[in-house]
């Protein structure tokens, strides 16, 4: 499966510190427990890829947050 694949498996993600210091991404499917923790550096590294790759869908047409369209309807 690719980046670009789409898929119908639904899944639950969570974020959060760990007692460790360490920031946990955890992701819950049907059979599937995943924890991924990384060190603050990596986190914040991920979330500036989230950060571009949510940049450059919006450039390609991706949907927008509700409310953050700047374009009007026409009457």
């Amino acid at each position: 499966m690719s980046i670009n694949s789409q898929s119908d498996i639904a899944a639950n993600l969570q974020i959060g510190p760990t007692d460790r210091g360490m920031v946990r991404i955890y992701v819950e499917a049907e059979n599937v427990d995943l924890p991924l923790d990384f060190d603050p550096d990596e986190a914040e590294e991920i979330a500036e890829e989230l950060l571009a790759a949510a940049e450059a869908a919006r450039s390609i047409g991706g949907p927008s947050k509700p409310g953050k369209d700047v374009r009007k309807p026409r009457r």
